[in-house]
This record gives structure tokens, sequence and C-alpha cells, in this order.
């Protein structure tokens, strides 16, 4: 890819990311009520996508070989037992992930 066919490519997408971020502002001004549907899926998809991520994460594991999982057990832990602690999400994605990074590298 050349020079000038990045640009373009970065370009677009940039002008998609923008464009949709702005439509919904122009589709739901403010003071109207978004359709039921449009609420519901504000509702269910963030917990949908978090456990798509979590499938995702583990759906490569391999429990009968060396390491058996440990690494992805010990970093789910932490994850979640921070999260339950903190309540912050952040704090609790980075910690595991910081954590599963440091046992991957040292085992």
């Amino acid at each position: 890819m050349s020079n000038w066919e990045m640009v373009i490519t970065v370009a677009i997408v940039a002008i998609g990311t923008l464009f949709t971020r702005f439509v919904s502002f122009l589709i739901f001004p403010p003071g109207k009520t978004a359709p039921p549907f449009v609420l519901f899926l504000g509702k269910a998809l963030p917990a949908s996508v978090m456990g798509m991520l979590v499938v995702y994460t583990f759906k490569e594991t391999t429990v009968l070989t060396y390491p058996y999982g440990i690494p992805e057990l010990i970093a789910f832990l932490v994850t979640v037992g921070l999260h339950l602690w903190k309540r912050n999400m952040l704090v609790s994605i980075a910690a595991g992930t910081i954590i599963y990074m440091i046992i991957v590298q040292n085992i």
C-alpha cells in the first residue's frame, strides 16, 4: 500500500467514524424519546459485548496441557475481584491484563 493509499484509507475511516457519531444526534435529537428498541439495545448491548469478549478471550485456552489455563484463570479472578471491590472497569481490566502478561512472560 502506497503512502497516498494509506492517507486515503485513514481519511475514509475517520470520516466514517465521525459520520456514525454525528448521525445519531440527527436521528435522536435532544428532548425526543428514543424508540423502545433503541432503549433496549442501550441496556442489553454492554453486557452482551462483555460476554462476547470473555468467550473470545477463553476460546483457545487449553486446560489439558501445560500451563493448564492457570494464567488465564488467575487473570480472570484478579479482574473479577478488582471489579467487585472497586467497581472500576478500567482498573480491573488493566490490572487483569497486566497480571496475565506478567505471568505469561515469566512462566
